[in-house]
């Protein structure tokens, strides 16, 4: 397959740019009807880019960027349930919550090109570890289902660690603030911390999960950051809606097993990008659905 050249580099990243922009502007003034808009626009941009990979590049990765796409977008929003306990956990106002996620997104890009371009390079080297990733997101997959405990009292330890080490100011007026005659840390950067941690973690289950799609590094890198970038647009949108989606999580954890069972047979049988977008969307079409029917018998029968 044809490798991208710095003209396919520099046309993502004037999009990304440009769709950066639209969406500051859109979300100065965070409204529900603004931010349905932003998560539109990435979603067309997305599309938009799919047609030019098809046409500019090739086919088949075209077919493997909105495959890897839909794969990053569909994992991203275990991200958003987590980032959604977060900021309740630590008390974030609505109206701040967007500031951190900006900082914090724009960090994982950062941190996702990096693993990225390592994982790629690592394959094509040391084909074996294929299997590692398949490993780890079969582990990724089994987690998710396993039961857990979520609540606004219960603190991960990373986090006891770091504020008995640490005075966090209560103030949402900035990550730091002069109190005292002191700079002192706020509770808002400490929220960029977590949201910073819990995406390398997820970044652990996410890359490989794409790696299974493409090996291609520009193709890998385009879908999964442009999916990321979305994330702040969709948090609102979606974050009134995440408590109904009770049975998320399973479906989630099918999709990583998909990608993991892909990666283990790829030298017998090779799952194209087409059924693999057509698996993971079928799997989270089921999920939300018997999410939805449930959530709808438990008010019928309160």
């Amino acid at each position: 397959m044809p490798e991208a050249q710095i003209i396919h580099w520099i046309v993502f990243h004037v999009l990304l740019a440009c769709l950066l922009g639209v969406e500051f502007l859109l979300l100065r003034k965070q409204t529900p009807a603004r931010s349905y808009i932003a998560t539109a626009m990435w979603l067309v941009g997305a599309l938009a880019f799919t047609a030019y990979v098809y046409l500019t590049l090739d086919n088949q990765l075209g077919t493997q960027f909105i495959a890897g796409y839909a794969l990053e977008e569909s994992l991203s929003i275990d991200n958003l349930f987590v980032f959604l306990l977060l900021f309740k956990s630590l008390g974030i106002e609505r109206d701040k919550q967007r500031r951190v996620l900006f900082w914090g997104i724009l960090g994982a890009v950062v941190m996702r090109a990096a693993f990225i371009v390592a994982g790629v390079a690592l394959l094509r080297r040391f084909e074996w570890i294929t299997y590692i990733f398949a490993i780890l997101l079969l582990v990724a997959a089994v987690r998710l289902v396993l039961p857990q405990k979520h609540g606004a009292e219960q603190k991960p330890a990373w986090q006891k660690w770091l504020e008995s080490k640490t005075s966090f100011s209560s103030s949402q007026e900035g990550f730091f603030v002069e109190e005292n005659s002191k700079r002192a840390p706020t509770v808002l950067l400490l929220a960029l911390i977590a949201i910073a941690f819990t995406d390398f973690v997820f970044a652990l289950d996410s890359i490989p999960a794409v790696l299974s799609i493409t090996r291609h590094t520009f193709v890998a890198y385009t879908s999964n950051i442009l999916a990321v970038m979305g994330l702040r647009s969709l948090y609102f949108v979606l974050s009134h809606a995440l408590g109904k989606l009770k049975l998320l999580h399973y479906g989630l954890a099918a999709v990583l097993a998909f990608a993991a069972i892909k990666m283990l047979i790829q030298h017998w049988y090779e799952v194209s990008a087409i059924a693999s977008l057509a698996i993971i969307f079928g799997m989270l079409l089921l999920t939300v659905l018997v999410s939805l029917i449930a959530q709808n018998h438990e008010h019928d029968t309160a």
